[in-house]
């Protein structure tokens, strides 16, 4: 497990939309918008058993994230890593968690909780900017 970068902690800490890029199953990149926490050691995501990320990262659990400063766009941290495993969540309680994180001081779980995951993240490198 890679270390995070001095100097770049408060990108991880602070609740910013990132881009989670993945592999797509016929080998096409994917880029989408993560809401995510780091818990000091890796990063967490929600999504469903549904979507095409998580079986892009079954197939290939290569990944990188990157959360770019909206302070200074020119300033942004990739987190390189694997898709450790991957823990269910039927109430959609981490979907919650990342709610509130991120501003919704109400939020409920989703409609689609009952398909809810968590995707544990384990870091391999970093490029930062």
């Amino acid at each position: 497990m890679a270390a995070a970068p001095q100097g770049y902690e408060d990108l991880l800490e602070r609740p910013i939309v990132g881009t989670l890029a993945t592999i797509r199953t016929d080998g096409a990149p994917s880029a989408t918008p993560m809401w995510f926490k780091w818990d000091g050691e890796g990063l967490r995501f929600t999504h469903t058993t549904k979507r095409q990320k998580l079986k892009n990262l079954e197939a290939d659990p290569r990944l990188s994230f990157t959360i770019i400063d909206p302070e200074n766009p020119y300033r942004y941290l990739e987190v390189r890593g694997m898709l450790e495993r991957v823990e269910e969540d039927p109430t959609g309680a981490f979907y919650v968690e990342l709610g509130k994180r991120y501003g919704n001081a109400d939020q409920t779980p989703p409609p689609d909780a009952e398909d809810r995951v968590v995707m544990v993240v384990t870091p391999t490198g970093f490029g930062t900017h």
